[in-house]
């Protein structure tokens, strides 16, 4: 058993570095994007997407999440 153990992970090693150059292989630079792209010239890709309330949101779960760990944590010392 511990045998075949052995071999298994030997010939997933094996597998593992033999692929890995293919999947991790990269193209080179991406082609240009075709002039006049933008709604008003050549804009910059992703343009004037606005994030500012998604991180309000997060910023605001993640202080309700720290403060209920605080309250919970603080409980379980008084106990």
């Amino acid at each position: 058993m511990k045998k075949l153990r052995s071999v298994f992970y030997l010939a997933l090693t094996a597998f593992l570095l033999l692929i890995a150059p293919t999947v991790f292989a990269q193209n080179g630079e991406p082609p240009p994007p075709p002039g006049e792209h933008g709604q008003t010239g050549n804009q910059p890709a992703g343009g004037g997407a606005a994030i500012d309330g998604g991180l309000l949101i997060l910023a605001a779960l993640g202080g309700a999440y720290g403060i209920s760990k605080y309250i919970r944590n603080r409980r379980k010392i008084a106990e």
